[in-house]
This record gives structure tokens, C-alpha cells and sequence, in this order.
């Protein structure tokens, strides 16, 4: 199960950021900069490409997740304007604890409220909304 995160900000210039070589999805820089907002707090793994945006892994509390990002941004739009962004947070499960319906995410999941709260916390964001 996965919960996502929707702001907008013009905080980060896309088109410096690598080449997706999978498709053309903008989103690695959000995921740069919580790296080092995090700064070895929680381990996160460098973000990689994705058919989808971007991703990382991340070890929060004793439970593992996926990050993922994407902007919604397109070659040829203004890369100093404000783009909206969807952030993921997938929690991952064990096949049993998934079996016996347990350790479910939901808009409570610890994970999920750091990351929101990091979000609204920063004034180059806007509009911070669970989705």
C-alpha cells in the first residue's frame, strides 16, 4: 500500500537533473534534496530511474519503503515556474504480514507524516496535500 504526497514548488531546476533513460519522467532532484535534508538520519539509497519518475529506498523506524518521485514537467515548459510534484511513500510487507492483514500504511504511518511534515516545514513549498 502506498500513500502519495502533492505539492508544488519552484525550488528545483529539472532540467539539470539526469537523463531518465527509461522515460523522459522528471523527479530526481526532489529525492537529491531529501537526501541530504536527511543527512544519514535515516538510511536512503541514491535515486535511480523508473518507467514512472524516480526512485529510493529508504529504512525508517525498523520498516522499509519506497520513495518515489515526479514532476509534472514537460521539455519546453518554464523550468523557473512553479511545478507540481507527486511524492510517493510505499511501505513495504512481508508476504505474511500482508497475508494477516497487519503493519498496513494509512495516513498514520510515522513514515509518511515525517515526510509531510518536512514538506510544510519548508516555505519553498506549497500546497502540501496527502492525495
Amino acid at each position: 500500500m502506498f500513500q502519495d504526497i502533492y505539492f508544488k514548488t519552484a525550488q528545483f531546476d529539472v532540467t539539470k537533473e539526469s537523463e531518465n533513460p527509461i522515460n523522459p519522467i522528471f523527479g530526481e532532484s526532489l529525492l537529491q534534496w531529501l537526501y541530504a535534508e536527511l543527512n544519514g538520519k535515516y538510511p536512503m539509497s541514491e535515486s535511480a530511474p523508473e518507467d514512472w519518475g524516480w526512485y529510493s529506498e529508504l529504512s525508517f523506524n525498523g520498516d522499509e519503503y519506497l520513495l518515489g518521485a515526479c514532476a509534472y514537467f514537460e521539455v519546453g515548459d518554464d523550468p523557473s515556474a512553479e511545478i507540481e510534484w507527486v511524492f510517493q511513500i510505499h511501505k513495504y510487507r512481508s508476504w505474511k504480514e500482508k497475508l494477516f492483514g497487519r503493519t498496513k500504511m494509512d495516513a498514520n504511518d510515522p513514515c509518511l507524516l515525517f515526510f509531510k511534515a518536512l514538506l510544510e516545514q519548508n516555505t519553498q513549498f506549497r500546497q502540501v496535500r496527502l492525495g
